[in-house]
């Protein structure tokens, strides 16, 4: 090996970071130091950052050019992370949004999930733990073009085939219940409000249909595929926020 030549774990870490630096991660902060702490602690793994100070700087760098993901305060001056979440996900509701908030309100909570965002960390928060985040929501939002299948337990979903099987055997599901299923197997782990839920599967927003409907879908694929469906262990209730898949 001559003296120019990479290690191997040299050149690992190489292509790691080649590759995460085509991820751009928008801040949108307006708090000096937590902007700093934030972007030093992205590119020291090997992404791309842009901060800006308040909403409206915000929304004028997204519209220019889309990120891969968005880190968004929820009290910003000028237009407030509410406003910029609901904005965002209008132009491309793949790309995650985090929401950083120092409310502990179920109600804001609520509204946030509702409104598409990702995800949610109080302040004060972990760094460490929101990176975390960030790279489960990068990976939930850009899956493997090669997977065709997901399994939990004894249960195959085979997205080719729009078919679903529990000890090798077909699972007769309605097509509702087929796009509740991919929904939350598309996003494991991840707490989605009733609006989402209902919207993507019906492609409505009517409360009462989220009450009635959704929760009649989950009660379905909890007596198909739950081992005892009066105490579910993948498809849980999150009270007053939605539900949330655990594989």
């Amino acid at each position: 090996m001559g003296l120019g030549s990479k290690l191997p774990d040299e050149q690992n870490v190489t292509q790691r970071q080649s590759a995460e630096l085509t991820n751009r991660i928008l801040v949108v902060e307006d708090d000096p130091s937590v902007q700093k702490i934030l972007k030093r602690l992205f590119e020291a793994e090997g992404f791309a950052v842009e901060g800006q100070m308040d909403g409206r700087s915000g929304l004028d760098s997204f519209r220019a050019e889309l990120p891969s993901a968005a880190i968004l305060d929820l009290h910003l001056p000028e237009l407030s992370g509410k406003h910029l979440c609901k904005e965002m996900k209008a132009a491309d509701s793949s790309i995650p949004i985090i929401i950083l908030t120092a409310s502990c309100d179920l109600n804001d909570t609520v509204t946030l999930l509702e409104m598409g965002a990702d995800d949610y960390i109080t302040k004060p928060f972990s760094p460490r733990e929101l990176l975390a985040r960030l790279k489960v929501a990068l990976r939930h939002s850009h899956p493997p073009a090669t997977v065709s299948q997901v399994i939990f337990d004894s249960i195959v979903v085979d997205f080719r085939k729009m078919e679903v099987t529990r000890n090798g055997t077909s699972v007769a599901l309605t097509a509702h219940e087929y796009k509740t299923l991919q929904c939350f197997v598309e996003n494991p782990d991840r707490i989605i409000a009733r609006a989402e839920l209902l919207k993507r599967v019906c492609g409505c927003e009517d409360e009462y249909a989220t009450n009635r409907s959704i929760d009649n879908h989950i009660m379905k694929l909890r007596q198909k595929l739950e081992n005892d469906p009066s105490c579910p262990t993948h498809f849980r209730t999150v009270p007053r926020l939605g539900y949330k898949f655990t594989p």
